[in-house]
């Protein structure tokens, strides 16, 4: 199973990005999928998430109203929007995904399977 992450990159503050994650998994509808991100020298966090329903979506408060998750099935594809960036924003961002049911907290960091991240970096 691999998960790979692109469109990271540099981008001045209030600026946007769309990042992408496709997946080579078996079923991939099958699976809740999420964004998280880490920053220098902290921890790991949740930034949103899409489960197998395509309305079913969750987003980390920081990133309300400015971040969109949507996902393709078709593609094997999560695509995270990313618009009016903060310098804040400023992390490493992970795709990963999970054999999910309705009762997992999709905000914990017990996905099964994760991509090797892109960098995004906000300038002010």
């Amino acid at each position: 199973v691999q998960l790979q992450a692109s469109g990271g990159g540099l981008v001045q503050a209030g600026g946007s990005l769309t990042l992408s994650c496709v997946a080579s998994i078996r079923s991939f509808n099958n699976y809740a999928m999420g964004w998280f991100r880490q920053a220098p020298g902290k921890e790991r966090e949740f930034v949103a998430s899409i489960r197998r329903s395509y309305t079913n979506t969750d987003y980390a408060e920081s990133v309300k109203g400015r971040f969109t998750i949507s996902r393709d099935n078709a593609k094997n594809a999560v695509y995270l929007q990313m618009n009016s960036l903060k310098p804040e924003d400023t992390a490493v961002y992970y795709c990963a995904a999970k054999s999910a049911t309705i009762l997992d907290n999709l905000k914990k960091l017990n996905y099964d399977y994760w991509g090797q991240g892109t960098l995004v970096t906000v300038s002010s």
